[in-house]
C-alpha cells in the first residue's frame, strides 16, 4: 500500500481507520511465520510463540537500530513516529525485509495527555485503537500479578500477627517476620492517579483478638502506575519463560527484622505470579500503515523504568528480519543510556546504530524559547524563523550526539520536520550534528508522507550498519551502586556531584550488605531536562543531582534511585484527554484518540 500526502491532513485516528488493513496471517507471513507460529486475537493481532526462537536457531542475526531523542518537549518530537516511518521506508521503498519493535502504551497517559501512542500521520501502528486500549490484555495480566501480591504480602503480615509459629505450620507456612517499615511494593492501576499516591491498608484489621491495637494495621502504602511495576520490567528484560520464573522468585518486596530479603519465593507466590504472565510473555504482532510487521510489546517508562520494549520481540525480530528499528524512550539521557547499560547487558545485543531524533522545535526550547504546553497554541517563536533561538538550543542537541557516541554506536541524526520550519532552520540542525560528529544528518517528512517521507532516512541508516564501531558499557557491574549513580550523574547528566538523602543512605548500604551492589543503575528522573530539574532547559551545568531514595528490583535486575521530586504516579492534566474520547454508537467507531 502507497500512502500519498494529503491536504488537509486528516486526525490520526481518521488516517488509521481508513487504511487498508492486512491480515495479520500475511503480517507474518513476510516474517517466515504460520498460523502454528501465533495465538491470533481476531483478524489483526496475535501473539508469537517463543519456540520460533527454536525455528530459526540457525538464521543469522539482522541489523539493530534504535532510535532516540534529544530532551523533548511536553508534546514529543516523535520518536514513534520516526521508527515507525523509517521501518515503512525500508520495507514499501527500498524493498528491506524490516520489522519494527516498540513498547505497548500505558492507559495512563492515553487518557491524560497524550491520548495515544501508536505514532502519527501516515507513520502509525494499526490497528491503531487496539494499539492505545487493551491490545492483548498484557497490562491487565501485570495488574493483577502485582496486586496479588500486594495481597499476599499483606495476608502474611495480618496472619504472622495473629499466629504462633506452630499454629503457622500446621497451615504449611513458616514465619517470615517482615519488617513493615521496609516494605517497597505498593499497589498498581494502569491510570494516572494522584489521589492513590498514599493509602492506609488494614482499617478493618486494627485490633488483635483479644481487643488490643495491631502492631502492623493500619499501615501507610500507596499506588504506583502499572508500567512502574518490577513485574513490566521483568517481562520486558526476560529471554525466556524459564528465565522469567527465576527473575520472578528474586523480587525482593522488603526485609525481614533480621536485615535480611523477603522474596516472592518466600512468600510462595512466585508460581503463581508467573503462571498469570505465561501470555504476557509471548510479544504482540500488529501492521504499520504500510503494512510493515511491528512488535507491540512491554510497556515500561524511561523516566521511571528502564523505557525499552521487550527484549523477547527483539530477539525474535531479529531472526526474522534483516532491519530491527526499535525505541528507546525519552531523551538519549534515559531511554537510551538504560537500553544500553540494562537491555543489551542482558540481551546480549549489541545496535547497529543509533537513530537521535531532533526538532526545530524542541531546539529552540531549549535556546530559550517559551514554554510549550499540551494543548495551548504554540507561540510565534516556533512557527516563524528563529535562527538565534535555534543556535541557541542546538548545544542541547550536541550533548545528545556525545552522549550517544560515548557508547562507541554510529549516531545518524533524524530532524523531524514540521510545518513551519524553514529551510535555513533545518539546514542549521544538519550541520549541527555533522559538526558534532554524527555519521549523517537527515530531514524527514514521514509523518506526512509515510516511508517515503523517510527514504533519505533509511538509506542513511542501512550505511551506518555498516559503519565501524567499538560498543562498551558506561560502567562496569563491578563499581559500588553510588559509583554507578555517580557515573551516569556526571558524564551522562552533567551533573557536578550526586547528593543522597538520609533515606537513600540508609537503603544503599543495605543493598551493598544483601549482595545487590553489582546490579545495574536505572534512574527515575525527569525526561524533560539532562538535570533533574524540568526548567532547566538546553545543556545545564553546575547542578547536584539529588538523590532521595533508591530501590532495588532485584528480579528485573537492576537498582532504582529516584531523583528529586519523581513520581511512580502521575497525575491527571487538568484537561486530560479522556474528555474527548468517545464512540459513535451507530458505526461504533471510536474518536478522539490520536
Amino acid at each position: 500500500m502507497s500512502l500519498k500526502t494529503r491536504r488537509p491532513v486528516p486526525s490520526d485516528i481518521e488516517i488509521a481507520q481508513e487504511a487498508e488493513i492486512s491480515p495479520i496471517l500475511e503480517v507474518a507471513a513476510k516474517m517466515g511465520l504460520n498460523e502454528d507460529d501465533l495465538d491470533l486475537y481476531g483478524k489483526y493481532k496475535a501473539k508469537v510463540h517463543l519456540d520460533v526462537l527454536k525455528k530459526f536457531a540457525d538464521r543469522p542475526q539482522g541489523k539493530y537500530i534504535d532510535v532516540t531523542a534529544i530532551t523533548p518537549t511536553p508534546l514529543g518530537e516523535g520518536k514513534t513516529t520516526t521508527t515507525v516511518g523509517l521501518t515503512q521506508a525500508m520495507g514499501e521503498e527500498l524493498g528491506l525485509n524490516a520489522v519494527a519493535c516498540i513498547r505497548q502504551p500505558s492507559m495512563g497517559p492515553t487518557f491524560n495527555i497524550k491520548g495515544g501512542a501508536a505514532g502519527g500521520g501516515y507513520s502509525q501502528i494499526i490497528p491503531m485503537e487496539d494499539f492505545n486500549l487493551h491490545l492483548t490484555g498484557d497490562l491487565h495480566a501485570i495488574t493483577v500479578a502485582h496486586n496479588l501480591v500486594a495481597a499476599a504480602l499483606d495476608t502474611r503480615l495480618y496472619h504472622e500477627s495473629r499466629q504462633s509459629d506452630e499454629a503457622l505450620q500446621k497451615r504449611g507456612v513458616t514465619r517470615i517476620d517482615i519488617d513493615p517499615d521496609t516494605i517497597t511494593w505498593n499497589r498498581v492501576v494502569d491510570v494516572c492517579d494522584r489521589s492513590l499516591r498514599k493509602i492506609k491498608v488494614g482499617l478493618n484489621d486494627d485490633k488483635m483478638k483479644d481487643g488490643s491495637p495491631s502492631p502492623i494495621f493500619p499501615r501507610e502504602t500507596g499506588y504506583d502506575i502499572s508500567v512502574a511495576s518490577e513485574l513490566m520490567a521483568i517481562l520486558a528484560l526476560t529471554t525466556s519463560l524459564k528465565d522469567l520464573r527465576e527473575r520472578v522468585s528474586k523480587v525482593v518486596v522488603a526485609m525481614d527484622k533480621k536485615g535480611k530479603p523477603v522474596t516472592l519465593e518466600m512468600l510462595g507466590i512466585a508460581g503463581a505470579v508467573t503462571v498469570l504472565l505465561k501470555d504476557a510473555i509471548m510479544p504482540n504482532l500488529m501492521q504499520t500503515l504500510e503494512g510493515q510487521p511491528a512488535f507491540v510489546h512491554a510497556g515500561p517508562f524511561a523516566n521511571i523504568a528502564h523505557g525499552n520494549s521487550s527484549i523477547i520481540a527483539d530477539m525474535i525480530a531479529l531472526k526474522c528480519a534483516d532491519y530491527v528499528v526499535t525505541e528507546s524512550g525519552f531523551g538519549a539521557d534515559i531511554g537510551m543510556e538504560k537500553f544500553f547499560d540494562i537491555k543489551c547487558r542482558y540481551s546480549g545485543l549489541i545496535p547497529n546504530v543509533v537513530v537521535l531524533v531532533a526538532t526545530v522545535r524542541a531546539l529552540k526550547m531549549h535556546g530559550g524559547g517559551p514554554t510549550v504546553k499540551p494543548g495551548a497554541p504554540l507561540a510565534k517563536e516556533y512557527v516563524e524563523e528563529n535562527l538565534d533561538l535555534l543556535k541557541a538550543g542546538l548545544p542541547n542537541l550536541g550533548a545528545h550526539i556525545k552522549n550517544a557516541l560515548r557508547f562507541g554506536i554510529p549516531v545518524v541524526v533524524a530532524v523531524n520536520g514540521f510545518k513551519d520550519d524553514t529551510q535555513a532552520e533545518l539546514e542549521m540542525v544538519r550541520d549541527y550534528a555533522l559538526e558534532k560528529g554524527a555519521l549523517d544528518a537527515v530531514v524527514t517528512t514521514h509523518w506526512a508522507d509515510a516511508g517515503a517521507g523517510a527514504k533519505k532516512l533509511a538509506k542513511a541508516v542501512v550505511k551506518a550498519c555498516d559503519a565501524p564501531s567499538n560498543f562498551e558499557f558506561l560502567y562496569p557491574l563491578s563499581m559500588s551502586i553510588k559509583e554507578k549513580i555517580e557515573k551516569i550523574a556526571t558524564e551522562i547528566y552533567g551533573a557536578d556531584g550526586v547528593k543522597y538523602d538520609p533515606l537513600a543512605e540508609e537503603q544503599i548500604a543495605k543493598y551493598e550488605e544483601a549482595g545487590f551492589g553489582g546490579l545495574p543503575i536505572c534512574m527515575a528522573k525527569t525526561h524533560l531536562s539532562l538535570s533533574h530539574d524540568p526548567n532547566l532547559k538546553g545543556v545545564p551545568t553546575g547542578f547536584t543531582l539529588p538523590v532521595r531514595e533508591v530501590r532495588a528490583s532485584v528480579g528485573a535486575g537492576f537498582i532504582y534511585p529516584l531523583i528529586g521530586t519523581m513520581s511512580t504516579m502521575p497525575g491527571l492534566a487538568t484537561y486530560a484527554a479522556f474528555m474527548k474520547i468517545d464512540i459513535d454508537t451507530e458505526t461504533g467507531k471510536i474518536t478522539g484518540l490520536s
